[in-house]
Order: structure tokens, then sequence, then C-alpha cells
């Protein structure tokens, strides 16, 4: 017994019917089309063609990298103002790596032009990351609390920079005297 219905092919029983390699326009899309056509002339590209602003954009971002790379040599050079404070040359270069770091994601990875998804992604990471960091704190603090004496003989202490640098100074001074010798 033969149904009206069996006589059909099942595949296009499913999804839009549409032409290879290609997907079905909507009227927006292809009225958004004709009117970006139409502002830039036939056969030319349009502005947004791609979605993602052009090249030049590319060629920018590309600067910018190379300036940020440039600011980060730059703390070595005997130039740098802060040259007796490493602290302030550690800060700068880090708010230098992550601000490259965010260019590259953005443009390079293409996440500025993705949809309000990524926001589900990225902040509960960053948000895990800070949280991870702030509860590691408390055992690189008291990491020399409960040890065993063996690695308390062998464990670095803030005494220790004190006891180096008057080594090295009573090193320098010896070798001085040498010299003047």
């Amino acid at each position: 017994m033969s149904t009206p219905d069996s006589s059909r092919d099942p595949a296009a029983e499913h999804g839009p019917r549409t032409r290879p390699g290609g997907l079905p326009e909507t009227p927006a899309a292809a009225t958004s089309h004709a009117a970006d056509e139409a502002h830039s002339g036939p056969g030319e590209a349009t502005p947004h063609s791609d979605g993602h602003g052009g090249t030049g954009v590319y060629i920018a971002v590309f600067i910018a990298l190379c300036a940020l790379t440039t600011m980060s040599f730059f703390t070595y050079s005997p130039l740098w103002p802060w040259r007796d404070e490493p602290q302030v040359g550690w800060a700068f270069m880090m708010a230098v790596s992550c601000t490259k770091a965010m260019l590259v994601v953005l443009f390079f990875m293409h996440v500025l032009w993705e949809a309000n998804w990524k926001y589900v992604l990225t902040i509960p990471a960053a948000m895990m990351a800070i949280f991870m960091t702030l509860m590691l704190v408390p055992d690189i603090g008291f990491r020399s609390r409960m040890v065993s004496q063996e690695r308390l003989l062998y464990m670095a202490r803030p005494s220790d920079e004190a006891l180096l640098r008057q080594a090295g100074t009573a090193a320098e001074a010896k070798a001085d005297g040498e010299e003047a010798h």
C-alpha cells in the first residue's frame, strides 16, 4: 500500500531548499546587500564586505603591536627614568603585554566581531583566574610555616639578600685592594 508521502524524496522534507554551496537570503539581507552595491557601485567591493574592517585595520594593529614592543624594550634603555625601581618596569611591561594580548585576541582572533556569547565564555574564566590567584596567595605567604627541617635549611629568606649584598661588597673591596697593590 502506497501513501502519497512515500513518493516524495525524504531529503526534501528536512530543512530549507537552497542552491548548492549557498544559504537562502532573507529579504532584509537582500535589501541590505542591494543598498551596499548601490552605494559603492556595481563591481566594487563594499566597505564592510568581509565584516572585519578590511586590511587597514590589521595594518594599524600590526603597527600598534610594533610600537608596544618598542615600549617594552624601552624599559631596558638608559633613558628609562625608573632604572633603580625594577617593580615599575615590571608593572609597565605587564601592562604593555596585556594590551598586546588584548589586541591580538580582539583583532587577529576575530573576537571583536563575534556575537555576545563571547562574554559568557570570557567573564567566568577571568573571574576564575582572579579567584584562583587570590586563593593561592596565602599558600605562597605561609609556605615556610610547616616544613621539614631539611627544607627550612635550604629555603631562601629575606635576610639572605642582605648577606649576599655584604658578601658582594666585601669581594669588591678585596678586589679593589688587590688592584691597588
